[in-house]
């Protein structure tokens, strides 16, 4: 009780930070990105109407750091003030994930789809990192989830057998690209084998499929290019056929193109969320996104990407899990606050939409907490008047463990809060 007072006492008030952003190519340009206008108004900067902006970092990873918003000239990152003042983190989140936040938040504008990519789990994280520190920045997992802010589509995960059958009927260029051979190796697997029978038969077609030639890969892009756009004249094409063509547009001749019938195409609707364990593949698409992850910036890529591509790594590492992932619509809190929880200790997220003139509070929680105003203006307390901060869009701002947070809005107020997993408190 002694340190939940101290850490009370003295972090009560909130700090606000100014965060960093990734121009990356496949992020929306600056006119229509959220990224991009959560950015200027959190820096004080102008956006490029015409140039990509993809993400938003908030967090301590030291690629892209936040720092505290101080009248002193020393820019101090949240990471040093944290190892400054430890208890801020709460004596649990201290024990298990040192002088650090375990979590990176993010938000994210998809103009065009991102590489088909899948993250470590810990220990091949350790490995990697150890034999190529230059392209593995770290040692640790990268679980995460979206929570989509507009409609947002992803690749995630593999369809199921029956599918997969259903594609190697259909779509004679992946036939071509995995070998008449390999593919009967699919057809010939029967509804009732068990996934350790079907695993090693997918893992061995996937290889074989990314692994193709380039030549091999051009040929076959372009034949399902000329194939489609013909069929597309006398029916409607499907939506996986339709991303295709996409696809193949946004990166002409990529293996990805022809990957995405193994993987399954998800659409989510404005406060619905996907989590990605470790080792399962992936690639988003469009719309806006809140993630969060834990602290770590590990990529291991093979298609749809200009990027370094390590597609043996990815091959062997994957689970080959078969098919739809859990969509997660939210658990109400009360009426404005939905809380998403995935299976991951490292973080949460709280959606609060809050009419104008309204009060929602957020309990004090044993963890520190991140929070981001992505819609209109109000004001944050922590337990005074002299603790009051008018808030807008843009503002992003820590609260440290066991601080209780009251919100009031003055205009319709989004606002997105991300801590340690809660149920890492009640297992601990």
């Amino acid at each position: 009780m002694e340190e939940k007072a101290h850490a009370t006492k003295q972090h009560q008030h909130l700090q606000r930070l100014h965060c960093s952003v990734k121009n990356y190519d496949w992020g929306l340009p600056g006119r229509i990105s959220n990224v991009a206008r959560l950015y200027a108004l959190n820096s004080g900067s102008q956006f490029h109407p015409d140039e990509p902006y993809a993400e938003l970092w908030m967090g301590t990873h030291d690629s892209e750091p936040s720092f505290l918003v101080s009248n002193g000239a020393q820019r101090v990152t949240l990471k040093a003030w944290i190892s400054q003042n430890p208890d801020v983190l709460g004596e649990k989140v201290l024990q298990k994930w040192g002088c650090d936040l375990p979590f990176l938040f993010k938000v994210l504008s998809v103009g065009k789809a991102l590489s088909i990519q899948a993250h470590p789990d810990k220990e091949l994280a350790r490995t990697l990192h150890k034999l190529q520190p230059n392209l593995y920045k770290d040692g640790n997992h990268k679980p995460e989830m979206a929570l989509a802010m507009t409609d947002f589509e992803a690749l995630c995960g593999f369809i199921t057998p029956k599918e997969l059958k259903a594609v190697l009927h259909t779509v004679p260029e992946v036939v071509e690209l995995v070998g008449a051979a390999n593919a009967n190796l699919i057809l010939q697997t029967r509804d009732q084998d068990g996934e350790e029978k079907v695993k090693p038969v997918l893992q061995t077609v996937f290889t074989h499929l990314m692994s193709a030639s380039k030549e091999k890969v051009t040929d076959a892009v372009n034949r399902l290019k000329s194939r489609l756009h013909k069929e597309s004249e006398v029916r409607q094409l499907t939506d996986k056929e339709q991303l295709v063509l996409r696809l193949e547009k946004q990166y002409p001749a990529d293996v990805g193109v022809i990957a995405a019938f193994f993987l399954n195409l998800v659409k989510l609707s404005p406060g619905e969320a996907l989590f990605l364990g470790a080792n399962e593949p992936h690639a988003y698409l469009h719309g806006e996104c809140i993630e969060c992850m834990a602290t770590s910036d590990n990529v291991v890529r093979a298609g749809l990407s200009p990027k370094h591509r390590d597609v043996q790594t990815l091959c062997s590492m994957l689970t080959y899990k078969q098919g739809s992932p859990e969509i997660l619509p939210g658990v109400p809190l009360n009426p404005y606050v939905k809380k998403y929880t995935p299976p991951f200790k490292e973080f949460e997220i709280d959606r609060c939409i809050l009419p104008q003139g309204k009060t929602v509070v957020f309990p004090a929680v044993p963890g520190p907490s991140i929070f981001l105003v992505t819609v209109g203006e109000g004001v944050m307390n922590t337990g005074s008047p002299s603790k009051e901060q008018v808030v807008s869009e843009g503002d992003v701002l820590f609260a440290a463990a066991y601080t209780e947070i009251s919100v009031t809005s003055a205009s319709e107020l989004h606002l997105y809060r991300t801590g340690v997993n809660s149920r890492f408190f009640q297992a601990s």
